[in-house]
């Protein structure tokens, strides 16, 4: 049986080599790191999460939960890495990333049937068989330069930001209480509160004028607005950042029974608390103005960073005219595409591309049925989204309902209607998984 090639061992490719092995289809999995590093990343280990450590909101009624719960029914070696290495988040599902990562890698290199080739891949000419590109956003400039000339289209390409990381034990929790928004979870979150407006703008301001660091080659600032740099954020008004990562509905501090006038969430971010993760502080500020300015937040005046917030240049490519709803090149049947570089955005979604590119590319070397999966599942919604021609300015999208076919138009809460899209997914997937021995 002819081997898969699959390049880039992170969340889409190491997926992917999961679900081709799972099938009894060799694969020989191709990683430049650490031979040649990248700009985010800082382990040689595979699937390693170099943003947030969480793969967010963990209920079906949201529509990342409903694409994770679809991949456990997947047999996803991702969701499992997850949620064997869980820790508390609220209603989110965060994980410790080192016991994440470690995981992953040792499901890989320890199964028979692959062939782990530690080296930059710099020309896909001489790659026989099939082959799936999951190299992610931060492509090596050969291998980009190879898949731009295998498109023959220009790349697309925008920033994305890594919040920083401090340590429990440099904290000042004189100024800190413990809670979940809403009273969800088990008060899993570090509540920064800035009571007052005074200070608030004080921060705002501080955000505003602080140093950035050099963009270096990077001539546009196209950023994605979910990954939306926290100062960025700040110049954009004086609440934006009130309706955003420091909103303070929801937030009661349990000593004082006040709501403050804006809080700054921390996450926990490994199985031993002893790192937590400043929630929805992606930045590219220079790391002395970091710790500077993120030392007016109340608590962390004396934190300690583990790692700072950096700034690095995601690619991604015109999905919609290059690849057909199987992440499969149109013009040239023995290509895949998985992971960010789709245009899907998120881990979560990342993974769940390498997990259907797997899967259509096993059954191609097995000579099996093509299968499609369901518009009615976030599967379906996302190979359908990367891949519809009728989109002009693509751009990249975490799953949303907004991507589903709708229900017929009732008088019903979201979150009742929202339950109804996910049974109805579900359903569908059970059926397809069935139906078609996936």
């Amino acid at each position: 049986m002819n081997k898969v090639h699959v390049i880039g061992a992170g969340l889409a490719g190491c997926e992917a080599t999961w679900q081709l092995v799972s099938r009894g289809v060799p694969v020989i999995l191709h990683e430049m790191r650490p031979v040649k590093k990248s700009p985010a990343h800082k382990t040689a280990d595979f699937a390693e999460l170099v943003c947030s450590n969480s793969l967010r909101a963990a209920n079906i009624d949201n529509a990342v939960g409903l694409l994770k719960e679809e991949m456990r029914h997947l047999n996803s070696l991702i969701m499992s890495a997850a949620d064997m290495n869980r820790v508390p988040a609220g209603g989110a599902l965060a994980v410790d990333r080192e016991k994440f990562a470690v995981t992953v890698t040792d499901k890989i290199k320890n199964n028979p049937l692959v062939e782990f080739v530690n080296e930059e891949v710099t020309d896909l000419d001489n790659l026989d068989g099939i082959v799936v590109i999951a190299s992610g956003p931060l492509t090596s400039e050969a291998l980009s330069g190879a898949a731009q000339k295998l498109v023959q289209q220009e790349y697309l390409h925008f920033f994305d930001a890594a919040a920083p990381i401090v340590t429990s034990d440099s904290l000042d929790y004189s100024k800190i209480f413990k809670a979940s928004r809403y009273g969800k979870g088990d008060a899993d979150y570090l509540n920064c509160p800035f009571y007052t407006k005074e200070e608030y703008i004080a921060f705002r301001d501080a955000l505003i004028s602080a140093e950035k660091a050099e963009l270096h080659d990077f001539d546009k600032k196209i950023f994605f607005e979910a990954c939306m740099p926290i100062e960025e954020m700040a110049a954009r008004g004086e609440d934006t950042m009130r309706f955003g990562p420091l909103k303070p509905v929801g937030l009661v501090d349990p000593q004082t029974g006040k709501e403050a006038y804006a809080v700054v969430q921390l996450r926990q971010d490994n199985a031993a608390a002893s790192l937590y993760n400043i929630v929805g502080f992606q930045t590219h500020l220079k790391w002395s103005e970091q710790k500077r300015v993120f030392g007016m937040i109340p608590g962390l005046a004396k934190a300690e960073f583990v790692r700072y917030g950096v700034m690095h240049k995601n690619t991604y490519i015109n999905s919609p005219k290059l690849l057909n709803h199987r992440f499969n090149l149109r013009t040239n049947k023995k290509f895949y595409f998985a992971g960010q570089m789709t245009g899907v955005e998120g881990y979560v979604e990342s993974a769940a591309s390498g997990l259907m590119a797997g899967i259509h590319a096993a059954r191609q070397v097995l000579g099996q049925e093509a299968v499609e999966f369901p518009a009615a599942t976030a599967h379906g919604a996302l190979c359908h989204y990367i891949s519809d021609e009728k989109v002009v300015d693509f751009q990249p999208m975490n799953i949303n309902f907004g991507l589903f076919p709708q229900l017929p138009k009732t008088r019903i809460k979201k979150r009742e209607k929202n339950m109804l899209l996910a049974e109805k997914a579900l359903g569908e997937l059970q059926i397809m998984i069935k139906e078609k021995e996936i």
